[in-house]
Order: C-alpha cells, then structure tokens, then sequence
C-alpha cells in the first residue's frame, strides 16, 4: 500500500492528541452513520412489502410539496407509511450530511478530509437522485443500484468517524511491535493483512450486490444468482476467518486493529445465521404470495448486518493501512514505542 498515508503526517492541530472540537465531529459522525443504518433497514423493509411505487411521483408525494402531511392519514396505510417514511428519513440523513460536510470543511485542518466530506455530500445526493429516479421510471434495476450506493456511503461515513476518533489521531497508534525476527519482517505481515482485508471488502461487496438483485427481482432473476449468493457466503466467511486469524496472530499487540477483526467474525457469523434463516423460511413459504413478518424481519436483519460488516470491514482495512503507514522508526524509537504501547 506504498502511497496510501492516510494522517500519517499528523497536522500540527492534532499535535497534542484529539482536541475537544474533533471528538464532538466524532460523536455527530457516528450520529449520522447511526441513523443511516435506520435508513437501510427501513428502505430493506420497504422492498421486503413491495411499496418502492407505494407514491408514484417524485420529488412531490402525490402532487404535494409538503413532507410531513402530503395527504391526509398516510401514516395508517402501510405501504405509504413504508415509503414516505423513507423519503422522510433520507431527507435527514441528507440535511445532516451536509451539516458533517459543513463542519468538515470549517474545521478539520486536512485537506483530504475535507475532500472527503464533500465526496459524502454528493454522494447523498446522488442517492437521493437515484432513489427519485427509481419512481419515476419505475425502473428495479435503479432500485438495486440505489441499494447498493446505500452501503457505499453508510461505509463511507464509518470511515469518516474513524478518521476523527482517538486510535486513528494518537500518536502511539501506529507503532510496529518489535519482533524476534526483527522488525523488517512487520512491513510484510501489515502488507498481508491489507491485502487480506481488501479481498474480504471485494467479496463482500460483491455480496452486497447479488443480495440486492434478489431482493428486488426476486425468482425473476434466477436461481443461478441464488446459488452464487449462497456459494459467496461461505467464500466471505472464510476470508472474514482468515483475516481474523491473521490479526490475531500477528498483531495482538494493537487493540484497535483486534478489535476491528473480533467485529468482523462476529458479524460475519450473525450475517451467516440470519442468511441461512432467510432462505430456510423462503422455502418454506414459497407459495405464499406475501411474504410474512418473519420473513421480512430476518431479511431486514441480513440487510443491516451486511451493512455493518461491510464497515467493519472497511474501518479494519484502514486501520491496518494506518499501521503499515508509519512503522517504528519514523519519529519514534523502539523503546519509546513500548512505552506509549505501555500508556495505550
């Protein structure tokens, strides 16, 4: 990852460790992600009862500019509540988008930060246009893109609260642990495990995609695509594992990055239960013409748990392209990094 130094050359703002300021940027970051994950679930929930053309205009609702009340009582109609309610709730994931990217741009002394957050704002943008753009042409492949743009930016945002939290701006984070075999072979095991985690990130995503086809075509996109999704969980599985294993082994030492990887395996088995519950209440329901509340909670629950692997996923990736960033001995001596590993 020869190139890739994210805040390795920390801003002399971040001189004395993570000011006031960028701790409250954090926790409205978070914020932001958290109510994002709501988005999701609820846009999973509104494909799981079929309502994406529960309004069939856009940008008004029913020829109304009015967002809270377009017509009267359509919270009681659950199709126009699942609907509404998500253009709702996009409305503020946009309006606080815009205020992270505001307060970004005013504060953070990096640049690529500030980069960073102005890719977040089109980024919202652009999925809100995808998601107007799904009603108007009534189009189930602009709805599965939208899906998938959906855990690009909800990843994007994970990686925008890292970048302003405590591991990634102190100064001890990414410190080398010294090794019998000497410190030249560390390079090697973070390059592996970047590598490692970059392949699990593709997979996954892949997933994530092949996941929204079925979810919006349905039988009607074959059950080729359905094999290969449950072929690719196993293949995610075993790559979430073997990154596991790797950073355990190798980097026990750093608690952020362990962290990221006992993450990771969790929610990779939880995503495994809850895909093999999905599909064994499938076929058992299969010649219902509606799918039943169970069924559409454990596919929501598959939907959100995706989303957080793929974070998790993400957040590790980063984490370990910081650690190969700045090995012992820029700035710093072995002994002084195992005293600041010592005060970590």
């Amino acid at each position: 990852m020869q190139g890739l130094r994210l805040g390795v050359h920390r801003p002399e703002a971040y001189a004395n460790g993570r000011p006031a300021e960028t701790r409250w940027r954090f926790r409205f970051t978070v914020l932001v992600a958290g109510v994002t994950v709501l988005l999701i679930s609820w846009g999973g929930f509104v494909t799981s009862i079929e309502a994406g053309m529960a309004v069939p205009d856009w940008p008004q609702t029913f020829g109304s500019w009015n967002p809270v009340n377009p017509i009267e009582g359509w919270w009681r109609s659950t199709p126009l509540l699942a609907e509404h309610g998500h253009r709702i709730l996009g409305q503020v994931v946009g309006a606080l988008t815009l205020a992270l990217a505001g307060w970004t741009w005013w504060k953070d002394p990096r640049r690529w930060m500030r980069r960073l957050s102005g890719g977040a704002l089109l980024l919202v943008i652009v999925q809100g246009v995808l998601g107007g753009l799904r009603v108007t042409e009534n189009s189930l492949a602009l709805a599965a893109v939208h899906a998938c743009t959906a855990q690009v930016f909800f990843s994007l945002l994970v990686a925008m609260a890292l970048f302003t939290s405590r591991p990634w701006i102190a100064p001890s984070f990414a410190l080398a642990r010294e090794t019998p075999a000497g410190p030249s072979t560390a390079p090697a095991k973070r390059h592996t495990l970047v590598k490692l985690l970059l392949g699990t990130g593709v997979a996954l995503y892949g997933q994530i995609v092949l996941g929204a086809l079925l979810r919006h075509f349905g039988r009607g996109i074959g059950q080729t695509f359905a094999l290969v999704h449950i072929g690719g969980a196993f293949v995610v599985t075993a790559l979430v594992l073997a990154s596991f294993v790797y950073a355990e082994k190798h980097f026990d030492h750093h608690a952020p990055l362990r962290r990221g990887a006992w993450t990771m395996a969790g929610a990779v088995f939880l995503q495994f239960a809850l895909g093999l519950a999905a599909y064994l209440v499938l076929l058992n329901e299969m010649a219902r013409s509606l799918r039943s509340t169970l069924q559409i909670g454990l596919t929501a629950g598959h939907l959100v748990v995706g989303a957080l692997l793929m974070a998790a996923t993400v957040a590790t990736a980063l984490l370990a392209v910081r650690a190969e960033a700045a090995p012992v001995g820029e700035g710093t001596t072995p002994t002084d990094a195992s005293a600041l590993r010592e005060r970590a």
